[in-house]
């Protein structure tokens, strides 16, 4: 029999609640080994926030968040391997996303750069496995948007010959990926999907998020302010492209309130319904009748909003990649176990048609245990 492919994917995304670490296995088809969640102190979150945006002393709070984010990446990766009962030996390889700190893609007027931080080096000197990291920076090399990265996987592991298939995934950010039945992979970023509704949550209630989306559910939308946000020239801009939390913050949506008095359960329903038409509206630019959509990321436990894509999309069929066989939180992780395993076995992890790149690139850096 032959002998197992395994990686570790490691992803900390848009909205830094958690570090996800999935063991996975590529010898035949990609499956799960393990899996593991290590939630992100308010303290760092707060840091890794902060560091989005423009702000005083950012070099020396950079580099001393960079070694705290790889030491914690590190032990979410020897915590998964415990749990599994697999010697980091037996690893191939750590394919680390790194933590978002800027997204600047091409047309920014602040330049053209990506920068993911969790140092690769400190992560292959505390798990002892090979590690590949800085996955974004070579696509913007070749004039692509850094992102997104996953769609490439989603091609390798949803592609479908008898069905047209949308894949949602909604993090901090949304994005979606747009597998046809023939014909080339779309995918790009749509908008907001919980940052913004997350940070109006942690302002008001004092918690992380919106559980089930039951305070956004019991609240109203209110129509003056969603065509207010949807009125960002984001919506408007043709594919591809990518966006983040330098465009869409709590600042940018108190801005747009501009001191109107809304219930603040109220605001957030529109958050919600702002995720949910952005979305649908992106979908449907593809012309499509019939197509399948099928949701990941941590908004796939949202019933609130889940419900409001169902309304919106009619007859077109709409569950969570579990129906798929893969448990929707952990969908990105193990993208990135994937693209480990492409950079490893020198082939291309990015997609021009995805990501407006000239070509399509070996991705990443190889960081030697």
């Amino acid at each position: 029999m032959p002998s197992p492919q395994l990686y570790i994917g490691l992803m900390s995304g848009t909205s830094a609640d958690a570090i996800d670490a999935v063991l996975v296995d590529f010898q035949a088809s990609p499956h799960i080994i393990a899996k593991y969640s290590s939630p992100l102190g308010s303290e760092i979150r707060n840091e890794i926030h902060a560091l989005a945006q423009p702000s005083a002393n950012e070099i020396d709070r950079l580099g001393k968040l960079d070694i705290q984010l790889a030491e914690l990446f590190s032990q979410a990766c020897l915590a998964l391997l415990r749990e599994a009962n697999i010697n980091a030996g037996k690893i191939v390889a750590i394919g680390s996303h790194g933590q978002t700190i800027r997204h600047r893609p091409p047309g920014s007027n602040e330049g053209c750069f990506t920068l993911q931080i969790g140092d690769p080096n400190l992560i292959a000197e505390l798990t002892g496995i090979t590690t590949v990291a800085d996955f974004r920076r070579r696509d913007m090399a070749a004039g692509g948007q850094g992102a997104p990265l996953v769609p490439a996987f989603h091609r390798a592991l949803f592609h479908c010959p008898d069905e047209h298939r949308a894949i949602v995934n909604l993090g901090g950010m949304a994005n979606i990926t747009w597998l046809p039945k023939q014909g080339p992979t779309l995918g790009f970023d749509t908008g907001p999907a919980n940052a913004l509704m997350d940070s109006w949550t942690l302002t008001h209630l004092g918690t992380r998020y919106d559980k089930s989306g039951a305070w956004a559910a019991s609240g109203r939308v209110d129509q003056q302010l969603l065509h207010q946000l949807l009125a960002h020239n984001f919506f408007a801009k043709p594919a591809p492209k990518s966006t983040g939390r330098e465009t869409f913050n709590y600042e940018w949506l108190v801005s747009t309130l501009n001191k109107r008095i809304i219930k603040p359960e109220d605001v957030q329903a529109t958050l919600l319904e702002l995720t949910a038409v952005s979305v649908c509206d992106a979908i449907k630019q593809l012309n499509e009748a019939s197509i399948a959509v099928f949701v990941c990321g941590g908004g796939a436990y949202n019933h609130q909003l889940m419900s409001r894509l169902s309304d919106l999309f009619g007859d077109n069929q709409v569950a969570t990649t579990a129906q798929l066989g893969i448990d929707p939180q952990w969908i990105e992780a193990m993208a990135f176990a994937w693209l480990a395993q492409q950079t490893i076995n020198h082939r291309p992890g990015n997609l021009k048609s995805v990501t407006g790149a000239r070509r399509e690139v070996i991705l990443g850096g190889v960081y030697y245990a």
